[in-house]
């Protein structure tokens, strides 16, 4: 089964008002981006049709009006997006990935505690100590 292509960093942004609201209008979308994000309502729009034509999102239509939703969980999209990192940046070096992550920021207790309990869940999934 084929999978979608990479999003932009901008298709992420879209895509991350999508998974937290399952579907969204444009005109949806682009108030929970404008705060944050430098763009207009018709960017947001040029968005979504080139996402829609790449099979990132899909769209159903209320009235007028364009309803968007994606087509992959922000999940699955994550591992993939992982697995490619993964397999491209450190040839599959998954101690090499988690170090750069731990340096690239400087993890909380909170988050060192979490890890450490899905280090222990691997272990136990693989019959390990």
């Amino acid at each position: 089964m084929p999978t979608a292509p990479e999003p932009t960093e901008r298709e992420l942004q879209i895509l991350k008002v999508l998974w937290e609201r399952d579907e969204a209008t444009v005109r949806e979308v682009y108030e929970a981006l404008r705060d944050d994000v430098p763009i207009v309502q018709n960017t947001v729009q040029a968005f979504l049709r080139l996402m829609e034509e790449k099979g990132l999102v899909s769209h159903r239509t209320e009235g007028r009006t364009f309803v968007y939703r994606p087509t992959s969980s922000g999940a699955r999209t994550k591992k993939d997006l992982l697995s490619g990192l993964l397999a491209t940046v450190f040839d599959g070096a998954l101690d090499e990935l988690v170090a750069s992550a731990l340096a690239a920021k400087k993890p909380s207790v909170a988050e060192l505690a979490r890890l450490r309990e899905l280090l222990e869940q691997a272990q136990r999934q693989r019959g390990g100590p």
